[in-house]
């Protein structure tokens, strides 16, 4: 993730732009209404934005081109919903392109898809799941948290093999390569990420119980 600046393609960075852009739209429309409705949602939103901005700015190198770090994106996915958070993540990555040169603004789009969408997508999905079949709410959680950053590196990979086919397999076999050397930092991140998502939402429940469990019901039932 966080691919850099004039990494990409031209072509490629106007794609994943305009695929990014129906999302964000959609998300922006949800966001306004959700505030609208519940003002005071905006103390557990910037929370769930500083979250993710923290840790995903913890960079590790990774592969030419890109690094390794969580994603923060499951903590408030499950608070708010995959198209508030696709905003934030997005937001997320403006101020880190900006701030702290992690990424770039030609990548923008390409980023904000597989961190900002396809996490949250894929955190919300896991997580919906997980409280159909009855999993325990911090199992839940550890698992959207976790193995949605996990999809963000999958899509990253397949981004990155899209653009750069290996010579031989293809898009499929560089695919293949650029998840083999993701999976060596991404794995045991995943893991603490999830782990670090249970521990903040529980010390954050702790402090603020009532508007976690309005936002939030499942963790009503934690604890009893």
């Amino acid at each position: 993730m966080h691919i850099m600046e004039g990494y990409l393609p031209a072509a490629h960075c106007i794609g994943w732009s305009a695929a990014a852009l129906p999302f964000l739209a959609l998300g922006v429309k949800r966001l306004s209404a959700r505030l609208r409705d519940d003002p005071e949602a905006r103390l557990l939103l910037g929370a769930a934005g500083g979250f993710a901005f923290v840790l995903s700015a913890l960079k590790l190198p990774s592969v030419t081109g890109s690094c390794s770090h969580p994603t923060g994106i499951g903590f408030g996915t499950v608070l708010f919903g995959p198209s508030i958070m696709s905003v934030v993540g997005c937001v997320v990555l403006l101020f880190q392109a900006l701030l702290l040169a992690h990424g770039g603004l030609t990548t923008l789009g390409a980023n904000c898809f597989s961190m900002a969408i396809a996490g949250s997508f894929s955190a919300w999905a896991i997580w919906r799941v997980g409280r159909a079949v009855g999993l325990p709410v911090n199992v839940t959680l550890f698992l959207a948290a976790s193995l949605s950053d996990l999809a963000t590196y999958c899509v990253t990979s397949l981004q990155l093999a899209l653009a750069f086919p290996d010579p031989v397999g293809g898009v499929a076999g560089a695919a293949v390569k650029f998840l083999g050397v993701f999976a060596i930092t991404q794995v045991p991140l995943a893991i603490s990420e999830g782990l670090l998502t249970v521990l903040v939402m529980n010390l954050l429940r702790s402090h603020a119980g009532e508007a976690v469990a309005g936002v939030l019901p499942a963790f009503r039932e934690v604890g009893r």
